[in-house]
C-alpha cells in the first residue's frame, strides 16, 4: 500500500501542476473561483488529519507510560535513552530553525494570511500564554479543540496513575492499545484521499501563481536535504565518539533497513530488518526491544527538523515575522507535542497542524507542502532509523553490553523481529539474562 500511495501522489502531483499550468495559460476573471473549489479537496484532508489528533496522542502516551515496567535496569536506561532522545531532538530542532532562517525558502510565495490570523500569532506567542496553554481545565475540552499541548498533560498523569494502580486499570491499558490500533487504522484510510488532496494543493497554486512556484518547491526540497545531511554528518560523529571504528560497521549494517525506510516513506518499514542488523552488531535483542520503540516515539530526528523547518516556513510564506524568543517557544512546543505519535504515516503534518493551530498560524499552509511531503518524508523517515540505529548501539555501549562482533559464518540464527507493542510490555533487562 505504501509503494501505490507513493506513486499516487507522484501521479497527482504531476496531474495537478499540468491542470494548474493549463488553468494559468487560459486566464479568466473565474481562475480564483475554480481554485478555491480545487482548494477544497487539500481543506478536506485537513479536517480529516485533525479528525485524529486527539485520540491518538492519547492514547499512544498512556500505552507508552503504563507500559514502561519498574525495574531498575529499566528505569536506568530508560533514562539515558530519554537523555540522548532529548538531546537529539533538540539538536535536529535547532538545526532546522536555523537553516529555514538562513535559506527563508517561503517568502518567495508572498501569500496572504487572514489580518487576524497574523495578528493573533504574533500577539500570543508569549511565555506566560505558553505555559497557561500547557495545563487544560477539563480534558474534554482540551480533546474537543485540538489542543495537543493540554492532551498531552493529561495523557502523561494518566499514564503515570495507570501505572500507580497496577492491575486494577490493566481494562483501561488495553482499552488505550485499541484506541491506539484504531486510529491507525483509520489514519490509514485518511491517507489514502491524499492523492486527491495533492492534486488539488498543486492545481490550486500552480493556477493562481504560475509554475515559478515549481522552482519554489525545488529549493525547498534541495535545501531541507542539505540539512538531513548536515544531521546525518552530527548523529555519526556523536556516535562514532563512543563507538569508535565501530560506527562505520554499523553505518553497513544498517544501510538496507535505511533503504527500505527511504523507499516506503515509512519509518516502521525498516525497523524488522533493523532488529536484524542490530542483532549482528552486537546490541542483545533485550535491550534494542526496548530502546527502539521507545525511539520511534520519542527519537524522531528526522522528523523533528523537518517541523521545525516547515512550521517557520509556511510563516514566512505567509509574511507572518516571528522573533527568536517566538520560534524558541515554538520549537519547545514541537519537541514536546511530536512525542508518541509513532508510526503514523505523514505524522509529521498531524503535529505541524496541531502546533499552526495552537499558534494561531496558518494552518491551510500545510497545503503548500502536501505536492513534496512524499520526497521530503523519505528523507526524514531515513534519518529517523539513523537517528535510533546510533542511540541504540550507544546506550547499549555505555551499558558495558555490546558484544562483539561475530564472523558471517559464526552469527546466530535472527530472533523473530520484535514489535512497538513488545517493548511497550516491560522486557527483562538483566544484563546476566
Amino acid at each position: 500500500m505504501a509503494k501505490r500511495l507513493t506513486l499516487y501522489i507522484i501521479l497527482a502531483m504531476v496531474l495537478g501542476i499540468a491542470v494548474g499550468f493549463a488553468l494559468n495559460q487560459r486566464g479568466g476573471e473565474d481562475i480564483a473561483a475554480i481554485a478555491d473549489y480545487l482548494k477544497l479537496l487539500p481543506d478536506v484532508f485537513l479536517k480529516l488529519i485533525k479528525m485524529i489528533i486527539a485520540p491518538l496522542v492519547f492514547a499512544t502516551i498512556v500505552t507508552g507510560i503504563a507500559g514502561m515496567g519498574d525495574s531498575a535496569a529499566l528505569g536506568r536506561i530508560g533514562a539515558k535513552a530519554l537523555g540522548w532522545f532529548i538531546s537529539a531532538s533538540l539538536i535536529s530542532l535547532s538545526l532546522g530553525m536555523v537553516l529555514v532562517n538562513a535559506f527563508r525558502p517561503g517568502e518567495s510565495l508572498a501569500l496572504k494570511a487572514a489580518p487576524e490570523v497574523g495578528e493573533l500569532a504574533t500577539k500570543d506567542l508569549s511565555l506566560r500564554h505558553f505555559v497557561l496553554e500547557i495545563f487544560p481545565t477539563s480534558a474534554f475540552d482540551a480533546m474537543a479543540q485540538n489542543n495537543i499541548l493540554q492532551i498531552l498533560v493529561f495523557s502523561l498523569f494518566t499514564g503515570i496513575a495507570l501505572t500507580a494502580i497496577r492491575e486494577k486499570g490493566e481494562v483501561l491499558v488495553r482499552g488505550c492499545e485499541a484506541l491506539a490500533e484504531l486510529m491507525l487504522q483509520i489514519t490509514d484510510y485518511v491517507m489514502r484521499f491524499a492523492p486527491f488532496a495533492v492534486f488539488g494543493a498543486i492545481a490550486s497554486v500552480v493556477a493562481t501563481k504560475g509554475l515559478g512556484i515549481i522552482a519554489t518547491y525545488g529549493v525547498l526540497v534541495s535545501e531541507f536535504y542539505f540539512g538531513l545531511a548536515l544531521l546525518w554528518i552530527i548523529l555519526l560523529t556523536l556516535g562514532g565518539l563512543f563507538l569508535g571504528r565501530r560506527i562505520f560497521t554499523l553505518i553497513r549494517y544498517i544501510r538496507e533497513p535505511v533503504l527500505v525506510t527511504f523507499s516506503t516513506a515509512s519509518s516502521e518499514a525498516g525497523l524488522p530488518k533493523l532488529f536484524e542488523q542490530l542483532d549482528r552488531f552486537g546490541v542483545p535483542r533485550r535491550i534494542s526491544g526496548f530502546i527502539l520503540p521507545l525511539g520511534y516515539s520519542f527519537n524522531l530526528d528526522g522528523s523533528m527538523m523537518y517541523m521545525s523547518f516547515a512550521t517557520i516556513f509556511i510563516a514566512q510564506a505567509y509574511g507572518i515575522e516571528l522573533t527568536l524568543t517566538q520560534q524558541v517557544l515554538m520549537l519547545l512546543t514541537l519537541m514536546v507535542t511530536s512525542k508518541g505519535i509513532a508510526g503514523v504515516p505523514r505524522a509529521s503534518l498531524v503535529v505541524i497542524a496541531a502546533t499552526l493551530s495552537q499558534f494561531g498560524l496558518p494552518v491551510e499552509g500545510i497545503a503548500l507542502l502536501l505536492g513534496v511531503d512524499t520526497f521530503l518524508d523519505m528523507g526524514r523517515s531515513a534519518t529517523n532509523i539513523v537517528g535510533n540505529a546510533v542511540a541504540t548501539s550507544v546506550i547499549t555501549r555505555s551499558e558495558g553490553m555490546l558484544q562483539p562482533l561475530l564472523p558471517p559464518e559464526e552469527e546466530p540464527p535472527h530472533a523473530p523481529a520484535h514489535t512497538a507493542a513488545d517493548g511497550r510490555r516491560g522486557l527483562n533487562l538483566d544484563p546476566e539474562q
